[in-house]
């Protein structure tokens, strides 16, 4: 059907050593290629070679990010990741520069992807439980929602050209996890993303 590319972004840690995203990470891959994908895979545990990375995402139709959200972002080894991978891509591979160019003053910043026509999806895992987002009586988003919170990470793909698949969450999945109820929900949410 299509070429997929999974990028698990989880950087261990003591109180968290990798095991809920790699299990996504799992899923994603079973479901994917029982729906026909081909998939790749890379995490950010193991070495990568920069110019296999950009040309692994210029064969992928779809990117899936799998990152659990430290610190309200992606963790440092995937921005490290995009600092090397996708600064090297400028050259023309994932986009070419800014956009904008002397000639032409018509060309705004953030045009210059190539990457036109591909998807991108984020599968992230939140400590936060889900209530506290999307409510403006929640103190500490303040009404944002997930999409709100990972706009930078949105506005990357964007960069390269590429439009959103719709977001997938997991919550509270330190203090208070539901794993089997949200790889049923995984599941549901990969089939009707890639179907």
């Amino acid at each position: 059907m299509s070429n997929l590319f999974l990028i698990n972004a989880h950087q261990p840690y003591p109180f968290s050593e990798g095991n809920l995203n790699r299990t996504l990470q799992q899923k994603a891959v079973e479901v994917l290629t029982g729906l026909g994908h081909e998939v790749r895979v890379t995490t950010m545990t193991e070495p990568y070679d920069i110019d296999d990375e950009i040309a692994t995402h210029q064969w992928a139709d779809s990117i899936l990010l799998q990152s659990p959200v430290n610190w309200m972002g992606v963790p440092w080894s995937f921005k490290k990741y995009m600092d090397e991978v996708y600064s090297y891509g400028m050259d023309g591979r994932l986009c070419n520069g800014d956009g904008r160019t002397r000639s032409d003053a018509s060309k705004q910043y953030g045009s210059g992807g190539t990457l036109e026509g591909k998807t991108y999806m984020l599968s992230l895992t939140f400590n936060a439980p889900a209530d506290t987002f999307n409510d403006p009586e929640q103190f500490f988003f303040e009404g944002k929602g997930v999409d709100d919170l990972f706009w930078p990470t949105h506005l990357n793909f964007r960069f390269f050209g590429m439009t959103p698949l719709k977001t997938f969450s997991c919550h509270d999945v330190m203090k208070n996890p539901d794993i089997e109820q949200d790889l049923v929900r995984f599941d549901a949410h990969l089939r009707e993303q890639y179907s």
